[in-house]
């Protein structure tokens, strides 16, 4: 096995709460807080947690959760009262990728494709239990077709070995805790030159493991008053799922994941697709996940690739800033309702998701076989067939 390789990225820019609570030294982890007795005690840290952000914050936070529901009843309403006019132009400015396809392979001549895929919402649907999103066997074919032409990454918050579960696909490259737990194959299965032949590793956030295992543990304690609420561990970052969370109680929750992260100014709080998301508080994302790997397969500042990023999350967005601050690349967000996004085109589900890769699949094989067809045979220098 070739030798793998891991780098560090330095942590930068402590959390606020660092004023009230000194941060130790590099490598010191934090004492885990006393133990907690009673429902009085908790909703008395509730009390303060709410104090110290504040009324505004936790009500923006609040709507930025709603904001995230697709299927949140104010969208639901907006829609069915005929907003097409408003979701003609958002489709104007990010058509979708099969209308465009021909437009994007363009794009794509005397390049190489390398393809992102994010996974919940892209590869597979999205559902209520997140154990539960299993991706189809056809979407795996497709998958595994485009990999055999293209290096090819999933791309997730996901913990990569779950992700690897789902997916099954040993020949891809797999970023997951949204990049910061990155590893690849021992060789690229498209055989592509310039693709580097060494398993790559990279664990950016490797100290904070213990940190985010105390955390987890606290969230599911203090989140477990909470009907519907689900907690993730995902190794290097702690999903709190609240899909299934009455929207009454979203307040709550929040002051709860609040309230545990005030005495862990190492870490930060954002927000994905109806999930709140526990995060080193390291630069990293999944924007760097591409720019790494990138690097890795061998393109680093290359005008001859083309990425090509899926994604239907907030967090995707770091992805496709990278890729519009390249000027370079393709990035297509998952969406069946318009909203703010850094993406060139669109795709509505999972179900054209897949007909996009195979569609770039068959594409790919034409051009292979019309290369083939204009070469000379052997032995008979300058004849065309």
């Amino acid at each position: 096995m070739a030798q793998t390789s891991v780098a560090v990225v330095p942590e930068v820019g402590m959390a606020a709460a660092a004023t009230a609570c000194p941060c130790p030294g590099p490598g010191t982890l934090y004492p885990y807080p006393p133990p907690r007795a009673g429902m009085a005690v908790r909703r008395t840290c509730l009390r303060a947690a709410q104090a110290e952000l504040g009324a505004g914050l936790l009500n923006g936070l609040v709507e930025s959760m709603r904001a995230s529901s697709p299927t949140h009843a104010k969208a639901a309403a907006a829609l069915a009262a005929g907003v097409d006019d408003e979701h003609a132009a958002w489709m104007a400015r990010h058509p979708s990728a099969l209308g465009k396809f021909e437009e994007i392979v363009a794009a794509s001549k005397g390049k190489q494709i390398v393809m992102f895929l994010d996974y919940d919402g892209t590869l597979s649907p999205i559902v209520d239990d997140p154990e539960a999103a299993f991706m189809s066997e056809t979407m795996r074919m497709a998958v595994r077709s485009v990999a055999k032409h293209f290096p090819t990454a999933i791309v997730s918050g996901r913990c990569r070995d779950k992700v690897f579960e789902f997916v099954k696909l040993a020949e891809l490259y797999y970023a997951g805790s949204h990049g910061m737990d990155i590893k690849g194959p021992a060789k690229s299965s498209c055989g592509h030159a310039k693709s580097k032949a060494k398993r790559v590793v990279f664990q950016p956030a490797s100290e904070f493991l213990p940190m985010i295992e105390e955390v987890h543990q606290r969230l599911i304690e203090e989140t477990s008053c909470v009907p519907g609420a689900k907690v993730e561990n995902n190794k290097f970052c702690v999903s709190v799922h609240f899909r299934c969370v009455d929207e009454k109680s979203w307040g709550a929750l929040a002051e709860t994941v609040k309230g545990v992260l005030r005495g862990y100014p190492r870490l930060r709080l954002s927000q994905g697709r109806m999930v709140l998301e526990v995060r080193p508080t390291i630069k990293w994302d999944k924007g760097k996940a591409l720019e790494f790997l990138l690097d890795s397969l061998g393109f680093a500042d290359c005008a001859d690739v083309l990425p090509v990023y899926i994604g239907d999350d907030r967090t995707d967005e770091d992805a496709f800033k990278v890729l519009r601050r390249r000027g370079q690349g393709v990035g297509i967000l998952v969406s069946k309702h318009a909203k703010d996004t850094s993406a060139s085109y669109s795709l509505q589900e999972p179900a054209e998701v897949m007909e996009f890769l195979l569609r770039l699949v068959e594409w790919n094989r034409l051009l292979s076989r019309r290369a083939r067809l204009a070469l000379p045979p052997a032995g008979v220098p300058g004849r065309r067939n």
